[in-house]
């Protein structure tokens, strides 16, 4: 049975009723009375560094940051447009401005929410969200200016409005470093409050900390330095509600995180839910869905049941057929961008060690076929034979071979990976139709050979030449961390999310970590 020990009072041991509602008798309203004053001044020991959570209120916030997107974009629009003598500049950049904030405001960008996705890079906020909806504000001023014969230069048009993405961009990215923190208190039979808690505790690209955790029936929980203030009982009792409110209080939570099993379901759950609101507490059921994207999944109700609705993932259509060009464009345009560059890294190589200049090797792609991927070479030139000898030196799991200080990798070469400048000739690869610009790493044969079922599964997509593994800590990460975020983006790719995940390879690039 639950129960929360309360102090200072004439009532003795564990407090509530197996069993469900009854008739109330003198003896229930007594109880009741008791329950109510629990909720209202809860008796398990509060944290001292905590408060007890309270309603939130209507923030300013969302409010703030729509007008800085209408004045960030409409301002700079009208500056570009008067210094380029267009006509009606005022009207052209406040109609912009507002389609902008109107747009980001029907999209969600303005709404509390986390980050759900891994680094953020796949999620509807932040910098991928405010390229998409960028391009989108692009295409919907084409329209305008088709429609209207408006004879503003579209040119001087798409120019006028690029401070406002760079501005939106900003915005997102200091709302996401002040973004609060949920306290999360968990619920749930051991073996699933168990499961949660170590996923939770396992990774910080969340907006989740977990302080406690209450556990249903009488499995054992162990969980490092996390607190359990209470337990509830196998079967529902009149004091689930106090008991988890009280375990809320005491560690400042201001989110019940549920993992249902078959001791905390249906109407039990329904009845904690109502409590819990009424308390002022949110309250959010763990789903046994994993590696599927929020955007995908669509909640409807049939029957009194509560039914998700999962979309498949991408494989064709319009976003692939826009995928494929951007990628043939970005190509094309960064190799004659780069051209000098290209051409200076080239001699250095070249003139530094003895060999080629490029390193041709046999890769897997999309559906496994083979193609020759390009590089800059950065080892000596019989580093494949020296290979062999190394194998034991092996710092990472799976079928990868990584060293930190790999003695086959030249002067020059270990400063072409630090920077990722080694991997810019895979821009031929992209052009030709070999690899995107985005997507997960490309194998080696003998390193598809050992791929299992769930492995196979990254050569869906066509290989990229950056990826979550490339922002999230290329070969700082393990083998599964590496093999769940490349199939984390092949189930939920985007155009939007491919955006994101290109402005963040610039940091990653820059930072260096994880590269060698």
């Amino acid at each position: 049975m639950g129960h929360v020990e309360i102090p200072d009072t004439d009532l003795s041991g564990p407090v509530g009723l197996r069993g469900a509602p009854r008739p109330r008798t003198a003896a229930s309203r007594n109880r009741t009375a008791a329950l109510e004053q629990l909720w209202r001044e809860p008796t398990a020991q509060r944290d001292p560094a905590g408060r007890a959570p309270v309603r939130r209120k209507p923030a300013s916030g969302p409010t703030l940051v729509a007008l800085t997107d209408l004045l960030g974009l409409a301002g700079p629009a009208w500056l570009l447009l008067r210094a380029g003598d267009q006509p009606r500049p005022v009207a052209a950049a406040a109609v912009a401005g507002l389609l902008w904030a109107g747009l980001r405001g029907v999209r969600g960008r303005y709404t509390d929410r986390l980050r759900t996705e891994p680094g953020g890079a796949l999620g509807t906020s932040g910098g991928g969200g405010a390229v998409g909806d960028w391009l989108v504000l692009i295409g919907l001023l084409a329209v305008l200016h088709t429609a209207a014969g408006s004879p503003v230069d579209p040119a001087t048009a798409v120019v006028a409005v690029a401070p406002g993405l760079l501005i939106a961009t900003a915005v997102s990215g200091l709302r996401r470093r002040g973004h609060r923190v949920r306290r999360v208190l968990l619920v749930g039979e051991a073996s699933g409050v168990g499961r949660a808690a170590e996923l939770l505790n396992s990774r910080t690209d969340h907006g989740y900390a977990l302080v406690a955790a209450i556990p249903v029936g009488a499995g054992r929980l162990e969980l490092d330095g996390v607190q359990v203030p209470g337990h509830l009982a196998s079967c529902p009792a009149d004091d689930d509600v106090s008991t988890v409110l009280g375990g809320v209080y005491a560690h400042a939570a201001d989110l019940v995180l549920v993992a249902p099993g078959p001791q905390l379901t249906g109407d039990r759950l329904r009845r904690l839910g109502w409590g819990l609101h009424d308390g002022g507490v949110a309250l959010s059921v763990l789903s046994e869905l994993s590696g599927v994207a929020a955007e995908r999944v669509r909640p409807v109700t049939a029957a009194g049941l509560t039914l998700l609705h999962i979309a498949p993932p991408l494989r064709g259509g319009p976003q692939a057929a826009v995928k494929n060009a951007l990628d043939r464009t970005g190509a094309l345009f960064g190799l004659l961008a780069l051209a000098p560059l290209l051409l200076t890294v080239a001699l250095s190589v070249r003139l530094s060690s003895r060999g080629p200049v490029f390193h041709r090797q046999i890769r897997q792609g999309q559906h496994n076929q083979p193609f020759t991927m390009w590089k800059f070479r950065t080892m000596v030139a019989d580093a494949e034979h020296l290979k062999a000898r190394l194998s034991a030196a092996n710092e990472v799991d799976g079928p990868l071979f990584k060293m930190r200080s790999d003695p086959r990798v030249t002067p020059v070469g270990r400063m072409l990976r630090r920077t990722s400048i080694d991997e810019l000739p895979q821009l031929v690869n992209v052009l030709l139709g070999h690899m995107s610009l985005v997507g997960p790493r490309p194998p080696l044969p003998e390193e598809a050979s050992r791929y299992d079922e769930r492995e196979h599964r990254r050569l869906t997509v066509k290989p990229g030449l950056t990826g979550l593994w490339q922002v999230s800590g290329r070969s700082d990460l393990s083998w599964h961390e590496t093999v769940s975020l490349d199939l984390w983006y092949v189930d939920n790719w985007s155009v939007a999310a491919d955006m994101g995940l290109l402005a963040r390879t610039v940091r990653a690039v820059t930072d260096g970590r994880g590269a060698y």
